[in-house]
């Protein structure tokens, strides 16, 4: 299993702006958030840093198992005393599509298309779950499918 935290502020990818077209008539889209591009800088360099530790075994092939805990800042008029869950924007989906999409130009594995199940996809604030950072970031775990201990059905 490798695992990585990053530290940064978790972005959602996913929600393009036309801008006009190019030369040759195609339509030029950019990405409306501003946060995308620093959020992919920081998963990449970790998973960099990872692939550099690890280069025997890289890029990973075949199929993978991850687990994506997202923690993003809990806003300031949300309960201080009690558990709260990050029921609003960032969408779930769109951050895991941003992380992967980093991963993948990091070359830490072949494709993100060569994740067959996530074991766990979450979005919570800080200190708050047992994957949870101190500050806004991720934790980022994958297996190899073959390395995991997956139960088998009856038979019967």
């Amino acid at each position: 299993m490798l695992t990585m935290i990053i530290y940064g502020s978790p972005a959602p990818q996913g929600s393009k702006k036309f801008v006009g077209t190019t030369k040759t008539g195609r339509g030029l889209m950019v990405e409306s958030s501003k946060k995308v591009r620093p959020w992919r800088m920081d998963v990449k360099a970790v998973a960099e840093a990872t692939r550099a530790h690890h280069v025997a075994q890289m890029p990973l092939d075949g199929p993978l198992i991850v687990s994506m805990v997202f923690t993003v800042p809990k806003p300031a008029s949300a309960p201080k005393r009690r558990q709260t869950w990050p029921d609003r924007k960032p969408d779930l989906s769109k951050l895991a599509r941003s992380t992967e999409d980093a991963i993948t130009d990091a070359g830490l594995w072949a494709d993100d298309a060569r994740i067959i199940e996530y074991r766990r996809l979450a979005k919570v604030y800080p200190l708050e779950d047992p994957d949870s950072l101190p500050a806004p970031g991720a934790v980022v775990r994958i297996w190899r499918a073959n390395q995991m201990e997956l139960p088998l059905k009856d038979a019967a």
